[in-house]
């Protein structure tokens, strides 16, 4: 589950061992600003949110709860090598969604077996 903008700033905040006003002071806003944004008052300027990723490390769709992308290197493969990772990557999100389709299939046989029936 992706964390909300309010929360993803609070986890990698204190991951780095800061407290709000120590936060505040290396990136040049108040203890204030810090606080609202935590408690989901208000949301900093693109401005500032391109500075808190760069600040964190990550990308600003991480920041926004957005789904976080991992790039995969390509350098140095042919366009058909290319084209044959991307059908790869296909066929694992596909059977991955039929492996959850099932898991689910597999529960619910589970909360409704027919021994338990009156």
């Amino acid at each position: 589950m992706e964390l909300s903008f309010h929360s993803k700033i609070r986890q990698l905040r204190t991951q780095l061992g800061l407290n709000q006003v120590e936060f505040a002071d290396r990136i040049g806003v108040t203890k204030q600003c810090i606080s609202n944004w935590e408690n989901d008052n208000v949301l900093p300027s693109i401005e500032m949110l391109a500075r808190l990723a760069d600040f964190f490390g990550v990308s600003t769709d991480e920041l926004l709860g957005r789904e976080s992308k991992q790039p995969l290197r390509a350098d140095g493969l042919t366009s058909e090598q290319i084209t044959h990772i991307r059908f790869l990557i296909k066929d694992f999100a596909a059977a991955n969604q039929k492996s959850r389709e099932l898991q689910e299939v597999i529960q619910n046989q589970k909360l409704f077996h027919p021994h338990d029936r009156g």
